[in-house]
């Protein structure tokens, strides 16, 4: 732990006193919601069910650096409800973004590594792997931005972790310099 804090402080120092003259760096807050998608399986045509059901919901919040252009550094505090499973988890990981192309939007790719943390009962403890892609656009002053995109997620929890949890969700984030 005190080699992390270590490098995020020794990373917002360099990024505080560095010049730049492009794109905005600097310390960012961004706010997401993101849900995974599944088949209704007992979906029929002619009545009123649907054929696409949410099945978990995750409520992300992230303060983090812009290190270039390129790619930026988070940290993420995240609050994920499994609804079919009944499952409880709030992950606090480290996530790394990196900018694949830059045009007036930007590919990305992200991954994300931590640990989820059990409050309670109600909270499963465990660890937490993540990856996604998606499209980052950006305002007129190259500050503000919104990003979607999909994110792959495998969760490892239980009491000697042999239960884990696969899925992939779609998500739309606000991002604030």
């Amino acid at each position: 732990m005190k080699y992390f804090i270590s490098v995020l402080f020794f990373s917002l120092s360099i990024a505080t006193f560095s010049q730049n003259d492009t794109k905005a760096t600097g310390l960012f807050y961004k706010f997401s919601f993101a849900t995974t998608l599944t088949l209704n399986e007992d979906f029929e045509f002619e009545t009123d069910q649907t054929l696409i059901n949410p099945s978990a919901f995750f409520f992300n919040n992230t303060v983090g650096i812009q290190v270039d252009n390129k790619s930026s550094i988070g940290f993420n505090v995240e609050y994920d409800w499994h609804s079919r499973q009944g499952l409880n988890f709030l992950p606090v990981y480290v996530s790394y973004q990196y900018n694949i192309f830059e045009y007036e939007e930007n590919l990305f790719i992200r991954a994300g590594y931590g640990r989820m943390i059990g409050i309670g009962k109600s909270f499963e403890k465990g660890s937490l792997y993540k990856v996604g892609l998606g499209i980052q656009v950006l305002d007129q002053q190259d500050k503000n931005s919104f990003l979607i995109g999909l994110d792959f997620s495998r969760k490892r929890y239980g009491f000697i972790r042999h239960s884990k949890l696969s899925s992939v969700s779609v998500f739309l984030e606000f991002e604030i310099f």
